[in-house]
């Protein structure tokens, strides 16, 4: 497994090195997975957070800022 720090500077790549679009993209795909959403990676939601799942999704390119605001 990847370090977060790692994690979250694949991710900073894909919304342009914008730390503020990162730390709203993770909340509000936090807040999907915590209302039910299932993950779009293979993660366990009741041993990982929910934040950490929402990061390895962006920085994977599965979650965008785009499908979010929809």
């Amino acid at each position: 497994m990847q370090r977060i720090e790692e994690i979250t500077a694949k991710a900073l790549l894909r919304v342009g090195q914008d730390r503020y679009k990162l730390v709203m993209l993770v909340s509000k795909r936090a807040d999907q997975l915590s209302n039910g959403a299932e993950p779009l990676i293979k993660a366990d939601k009741n041993k990982q957070k929910l934040t950490d799942i929402a990061l390895m999704e962006i920085a994977e390119g599965k979650v965008r800022l785009e499908s979010i605001t929809e």
